[in-house]
């Protein structure tokens, strides 16, 4: 597929962020998730320069935001020659169109910046397949806005109907790209599928968590490999599993791919078979980076993810990583206001909602190696506790 639909990677390109703020989304709220699209904007090749929000009680059916808005956003694209205006909501075709016209410059939204996040990283057969099946998904209801010829793709002559519109061509090459990636896709799970059969009844860990919390840095620990990790969003889309013996005790270990909010539909959907070592697993490894902001949205997103995935009652070990990053501002004595998140020690954090946890959460620093040791003992426990339900006849 061409990637002419999403960011291009050749120059680092500038880019205005777009948000609303209305009844289910306050200013903080739209302020994180500006947060998160800036790091995902950076994460595909782009750099944000400026911000722009409005107030609205629904999005603008036509332009999502007001003309208003956007005609201030235009000046200012004009004014700096910027290349994108990225969008942190879904747009329709209409809309992207629509903004086009009035902007005058490439125009994005969160599930376009992701997908090609996505394209980007996708290193194996499978995620390639996923995330091709993703973007066909996303790029069909918008075909309006953006035919590309693709009957080429098919050799072009015999292949378009009599009296076919190059949309309608385009949108038949599309469905018929879609069946073939989903055989494909259904192929290479079955493959998946045996491998994972193969592999016996060991018992099964899964490492899951908000995306860019560590969990790379933390499965390279436990297993002593080298698995990539990098400060950016979505390094890793393939599921690496490992296998690990602990005090005698063999079991698999395997890195998913992370969690983010407003996950694309589509993406969800292409990326199922990869959850499936989540949904396998016997034991998760919940890791949160505490010293995120906003760490308490991550854990309930991902509770949530897993939720909506059938994983949510499995026997979970939570890991609050990046304690050696972890940073607060002290009160001053005659401050009588409330404590707020930012005002709390890392003691006292644990004495607040955490202390109902405490006894099944670790805290650690994976790359200063903390605690560590008590991770391990705390998942050989559970893994013990398992192997004697699964194999009673077996001394260890």
């Amino acid at each position: 597929m061409s990637k002419g639909h999403f960011v291009h990677k050749q120059k680092v390109e500038t880019a205005v962020l777009i948000g609303l703020i209305h009844k289910t989304q306050n200013e903080r709220q739209a302020a994180e998730y500006l947060d998160e699209l800036t790091f995902l904007a950076e994460t595909a090749g782009a750099t944000a320069t400026k911000r722009f929000t409005q107030k609205l009680d629904h999005p603008d059916s036509k332009t999502f935001i007001g003309t208003g808005k956007l005609d201030e956003i235009r000046r200012y694209i004009k004014e700096n020659k910027t290349d994108i205006a990225i969008f942190d909501d879904e747009l329709s075709g209409s809309q992207i169109r629509n903004i086009e016209k009035i902007l005058e410059c490439r125009v994005l939204d969160r599930n376009n910046l992701i997908l090609d996040i996505f394209a980007n990283r996708a290193r194996t057969a499978q995620a390639k397949t996923q995330v091709e099946l993703a973007q066909y998904r996303y790029l069909l209801p918008r075909l309006t806005r953006m035919w590309t010829h693709l009957e080429k793709q098919r050799g072009g002559i015999g292949m378009r109907g009599p009296g076919e519109s190059e949309i309608e061509t385009d949108r038949r090459v599309i469905k018929d790209k879609l069946s073939k990636l989903k055989a494909k896709l259904r192929e290479i799970e079955k493959q998946s599928l045996t491998q994972r059969k193969q592999r016996g009844e060991l018992i099964r860990v899964a490492l899951v968590g908000y995306t860019n919390v560590g969990k790379s840095t933390l499965m390279n620990l436990l297993c002593k490999s080298d698995v990539f990790a990098e400060n950016k969003l979505f390094a890793t889309l393939d599921t690496t599993v490992r296998k690990l013996v602990y005090d005698n005790v063999p079991f698999l270990i395997s890195d998913t791919v992370g969690f983010i909010r407003k996950l694309p539909h589509d993406l969800i959907e292409s990326f199922k078979s990869t959850l499936d070592e989540v949904r396998e697993a016997d034991i998760l490894i919940h890791v949160v980076d505490i010293s995120h902001p906003q760490f308490e949205d991550h854990v309930n997103v991902v509770k949530q993810t897993l939720a909506d995935l059938g994983a949510a009652d499995k026997p979970t070990i939570l890991v609050f990583n990046k304690i050696d990053a972890y940073h607060y501002i002290p009160k001053d004595e005659d401050d009588l206001t409330p404590a707020t998140r930012e005002n709390m020690s890392l003691e006292d954090l644990k004495k607040t909602w955490l202390a109902k946890i405490s006894g099944t959460a670790v805290f650690i620093s994976a790359t200063e190696r903390s605690n560590i040791d008590e991770l391990r003992e705390r998942l050989l426990a559970h893994v013990k506790s398992l192997h004697q339900q699964r194999y009673p006849n077996q001394v260890i």
